[in-house]
């Protein structure tokens, strides 16, 4: 999924949360879960209204109102388990290690 620019806060499950990512799939959930949680951010995950047919989808939020997701991978202020910091290529689960370079990724 892409970094939207926006920074959005909503309620999610009774609490005012920054919106990190909305039609996360159960992988997907997962991996940023991780994230978030081993760099000290509550995550809160609320289920997303499901149609027939189609996967359930899930919003992923964290407590930290000032937390905005595009900042922190663009500025590499978040760190991976392996202790590398975290670059678009990663968030984006496009490489399975950090490139700090985003200019030069190619896919």
């Amino acid at each position: 999924m892409t970094l939207k620019a926006k920074h959005i806060v909503e309620e999610i499950k009774g609490t005012r949360c920054t919106v990190i990512e909305k039609g996360a799939t159960a992988d997907r959930v997962e991996f940023l879960k991780t994230l978030m949680e081993f760099n000290n951010y509550e995550v809160i995950i609320a289920d997303e209204p499901v149609t027939e047919g189609s996967p359930a989808l899930f919003t992923i939020g964290t407590t930290d109102l000032v937390f905005n997701p595009v900042i922190a991978v663009y500025e590499l202020s978040l760190k991976t388990p392996a202790g590398q910091k975290v670059s678009p290529a990663y968030w984006a689960q496009h490489a399975k290690d950090c490139v700090d370079e985003y200019w030069d990724f190619v896919k």
